[in-house]
């Protein structure tokens, strides 16, 4: 294991203590007569079948070996997935997220809300993947403007009777989808708050006595729908990391990304006083240790025997270790971000580059030695063609600022700007809009009104993650033109491998200079 991934592992853990630490202050009260335990199995952010960092945690295989041992004790556990699994890996480029679907069919998943990443393929291929889908979808705000009823006709919100009592869950999805992904013109999502606060009195009119939000919702969101509605547990997902928080009466729960921890939640419900008394949370480990469940591995296997031969074949090396954490790659510089902006100005001729660091996907640290198409792919999994476009000085301070608008998130925001011939520095105590506090293009300082020629992704040059200073500019590479992402990664790996440095193209003002090593 590399020094980087044992750092992140041991922050993990470090977390998940803290977590459960902070669920079970209070000491659990015996299950008697007056006294009733509802179990939540919960996952969120899972985008391949497959155990990631490099086999050491992950794999729904393994998550099922898990999740029977689990029900074993409590057979009424709800097992259910905070959003996010249609997309983005290799396996659903070819797939369009069937072979999720038909692990989660064969893993008996009981209940899923939307995530933005469900529409990354547009709205009809996942109505198709609703109606492959042998669990109930649940999400209140995702409406069809045709019909006015919720998208693709699934359930606002669920009830199920545990011993007697009545839990209701309700699933809800951040508006920023709208614009971070392809949900298409018929879709609308509605403010949360005002959504659960419509909805909450219509569970309880049915009897619901505990309410339950499964939500795919920045931390922000979901500590706000917390303070703001009579919700009593939120299982959430979207921010990739292990995360818990309160607000109102009700803890928020996150566990990271690709099953890395099974959060076994815990309600304790006193019937006599029809009151919660505690709630603890302990996220499970889904290590090398345990075993594959093998109807799990039979239920993919015919997607995993297509993908073999395909993407196990080596494209390249690096000879450093190479970063593709997201909640980096999404707040600050890194080498493999250097890398691929460095990759795709080659590749264009651009004068500079500026791409979202949420386009770098995997999740983890490369070390050193051969990569595969396959976790070329994982980095850069959206397959976005790589476009040419003409614009002023003035549209880059623009998107820069932009670009560093989120930088006070603790988990980041995919919008970040990663750069390639330019280098820029920001202060992020200052207003938004005025952060930039110095750009560079080629060693010299920017010209507002100079033309300049900017390369990036199809998805930012819409308009994606918000970068509308983008849309209609003079195209000098059409996205029909530009190759894609990853072929332009692979095509830079086979030139004689990888061995990037963090150079310092972006600095923080209000933060010291790091001292880094020569990768990452």
């Amino acid at each position: 294991m590399s020094s980087a991934l044992s750092k992140l592992v041991s922050a993990v853990a470090s977390a998940a203590a803290g977590m459960l630490l902070l669920s079970t202050a209070s000491v659990a009260t015996p299950i008697d007569d007056h006294h009733v335990k509802i179990t939540f199995l919960q996952l969120n952010d899972v985008y391949q079948t497959s155990p990631v960092d490099r086999g050491a945690y992950g794999g729904l295989p393994r998550v099922s070996t898990l999740k029977k041992r689990i029900m074993a004790d409590n057979p009424d556990a709800m097992f259910v997935l905070a959003g996010d699994t249609l997309s983005p890996s290799v396996a659903s480029q070819l797939f369009k997220g069937q072979q999720m679907i038909a692990a989660w069919n064969a893993l008996k998943l009981d209940y899923a809300t939307f995530g933005n990443h469900e529409f990354d393929f547009g709205p009809f291929e996942f109505m198709k993947r609703i109606a492959d889908s042998k669990f109930g979808w649940i999400c209140a705000n995702v409406i069809d403007k045709n019909t006015g009823g919720t998208f693709g006709g699934v359930k606002p919100y669920v009830i199920r009777d545990i011993d007697g009592v009545k839990v209701g869950i309700f699933g809800l999805l951040t508006p920023d989808t709208l614009k971070a992904s392809r949900p298409g013109p018929r879709v609308d999502i509605e403010d949360p708050v005002k959504c659960a606060l419509k909805i909450i009195p219509q569970m309880k009119a049915e009897g619901a006595q505990i309410i339950v939000g499964l939500t795919h919702m920045t931390m922000e969101q979901d500590l706000n729908l917390a303070g703001s509605t009579p919700v009593d547990l939120i299982l959430g997902g979207h921010e990739h990391v292990l995360l818990s928080g309160f607000a109102g009466h009700a803890p928020v729960f996150k566990m990271t990304s690709d099953a890395r921890f099974l959060g076994k939640i815990e309600i304790h419900y006193n019937t006599s006083t029809k009151a919660i008394e505690n709630i603890l949370c302990e996220p499970m480990v889904v290590g090398h240790e345990l075993k594959d469940d093998l109807q799990i591995v039979d239920a993919i296997k015919k997607y995993d025997d297509q993908l073999l031969k395909e993407l196990d074949q080596p494209v390249g090396e690096t000879k450093v270790e190479l970063n593709a954490i997201q909640s980096d790659n999404e707040t600050r510089e890194t080498n493999l971000a250097d890398f691929i902006a460095d990759a795709f100005r080659g590749s264009t001729g651009a004068d500079v580059v500026i791409i979202n660091g949420g386009c770098v996907r995997s999740n983890q640290m490369y070390p050193p030695g051969p990569l595969k198409k396959r976790e070329v792919l994982g980095i850069l999994p959206f397959e976005n063609p790589i476009v040419k476009i003409e614009v002023t000085g003035a549209t880059i301070k623009e998107a820069l600022e932009h670009g560093v608008s989120k930088t006070n998130e603790p988990t980041g925001d995919g919008r970040f700007p990663q750069v390639s011939g330019l280098t820029y520095k920001y202060d992020s105590t200052k207003p938004v809009g005025s952060r930039i506090v110095e750009c560079l293009v080629a060693g010299k300082p920017l010209d507002h009104s100079k033309h300049y020629t900017l390369a990036t992704n199809d998805y930012v040059s819409h308009g994606g993650d918000g970068y509308t200073m983008f849309k209609g500019r003079k195209y000098l590479i059409k996205p029909e033109e530009g190759h894609a992402e990853s072929v332009i990664l692979m095509e830079a790996l086979a030139k004689g491998g990888a061995a990037p440095k963090v150079d310092g193209r972006i600095q923080r003002a209000d933060v010291p200079t790091r001292s880094e090593g020569a990768t990452d």
